[in-house]
């Protein structure tokens, strides 16, 4: 992975998890960047994101360091509002920022009370001990109940300049991002204004984080940064900044597809294509509903073509269609057609379904032009067994 210019980075094990795992980590740029995020859209939310979004707001978009910790969410707690200030202020001092330029975000278990005093003693050691190295350091220590890092890069060459794009993200359970996800941080040494940053970070993040669901849970925590401190001394100009976009989302939704594929107690991803609505929203809103399904989901992990499941999802988006214009497939195969049965080889689809990845086609008939793509997993009683015990 050729990362971007001008960024360090350190962890630690503070103390916060059970295990001896590193669980705090901070992410610094050498110039202050321009910052964008999205936040989550819980009613819920954590004391970091309330000051990460104020902080990105009073400093103008200027992000110098990201300061994350696991184990804890700080969140629901009687401290986590001054939790969330002290430790955000110590990194200030330490790397002689403006305090409004340090983004905290948390991840973790609702309801216990932070120690900030762990994350403080910490705090030495890592400012000290920053390295340009060490960004799947971070990237493992911001994982919960993940089994895998999840990271992706980007390079792109362009007529006067290179950039370059990395991004690292966190989730398994909890995943049903509206307007952000669970942790995610991109960064890229390109020089953008934060204010083109924003309208890239919301555009792509509709395309990517915003199309997947684990268990249909929206995170109290969800932050989704990206950061341009312009290290490469490069700055796409007009006419570069559509190939730059598409780079920022291509980075994101393999990110996306690497927290599906982790899913708690997933076996399979699960990709849901819509076409035929009468307009994209639409589309999305039955894809999401289908992704949502505990019905659909079970049933694609016991590799069952089950399609009534799929067609009964959609009839319960809010959408308007006639199913007797439906047509859905599996893994390519026809499975309904005109909203009846069609006949298929149950034996070979079967096979077909026991792969780790499964495609569902839903299209409506007529002349509608809406589409959607959403990701997802199957549920299996791996799910139950992590999140009967999660706090224990």
């Amino acid at each position: 992975m050729n990362l971007p210019l001008g960024y360090r980075y350190a962890t630690a094990y503070a103390g916060i998890r059970k295990e001896a795992k590193d669980d705090v980590a901070l992410i610094v740029s050498g110039i202050p960047a321009s910052g964008a995020a999205v936040f989550t859209q819980n009613r819920a939310q954590a004391a970091p994101v309330r000051l990460a979004r104020r902080n990105l707001r009073t400093s103008r978009g200027k992000v110098g360091a990201v300061l994350i910790n696991a184990g804890n969410a700080n969140c629901a707690t009687r401290t986590g509002d001054r939790v969330a200030a002290m430790t955000t202020q110590a990194v200030a001092r330490m790397l002689k920022l403006p305090a409004n330029q340090v983004l905290p975000a948390s991840t973790g278990v609702i309801g216990v009370e932070l120690d900030a005093s762990l994350i403080a003693k910490a705090l030495p050691g890592m400012v000290k001990n920053l390295s340009e190295s060490g960004f799947e350091a971070v990237a493992n220590a911001i994982l919960t109940t993940d089994l895998v890092m999840k990271t992706a890069s980007a390079e792109l060459q362009f007529r006067r300049g290179r950039v370059r794009i990395a991004g690292m993200t966190k989730g398994s359970g909890m995943i049903h991002p509206r307007m952000a996800t669970t942790l995610g941080f991109v960064l890229t040494d390109a020089q953008i204004a934060a204010s083109v940053l924003q309208k890239i970070l919301t555009r792509a993040v509709e395309r990517s984080f915003n199309r997947i669901s684990v268990d249909g849970d929206t995170s109290t925590n969800d932050t989704l940064a990206l950061l341009a401190n312009g290290a490469s001394g490069f700055r796409p100009d007009p006419t570069e900044m559509g190939a730059f976009e598409a780079a920022v989302t291509e980075v994101m939704q393999s990110l996306a597809q690497q927290i599906v594929r982790d899913g708690e107690g997933a076996r399979k991803l699960i990709m849901i294509e819509v076409r035929g609505t009468a307009n994209d929203a639409d589309a999305v809103a039955i894809a999401r509903t289908v992704a949502n399904s505990p019905l659909v989901k079970t049933a694609v992990a016991g590799s069952d073509a089950n399609w009534g499941r799929i067609l009964c999802a959609a009839g319960n988006a809010g959408v308007a269609f006639d199913a007797k214009n439906v047509d859905i497939s599996l893994q390519r195969t026809a499975v309904c057609r005109a909203g009846l049965a069609a006949a298929f080889d149950e034996s070979a689809l079967k096979t077909r379904l026991d792969e780790t990845d499964c495609l569902i086609e839903l299209a409506i008939r007529g002349r509608g032009k809406g589409t959607a793509t959403f990701w997802t997993c199957d549920f299996t009683e791996g799910y139950i067994r992590i999140n009967a015990s999660y706090r224990s």
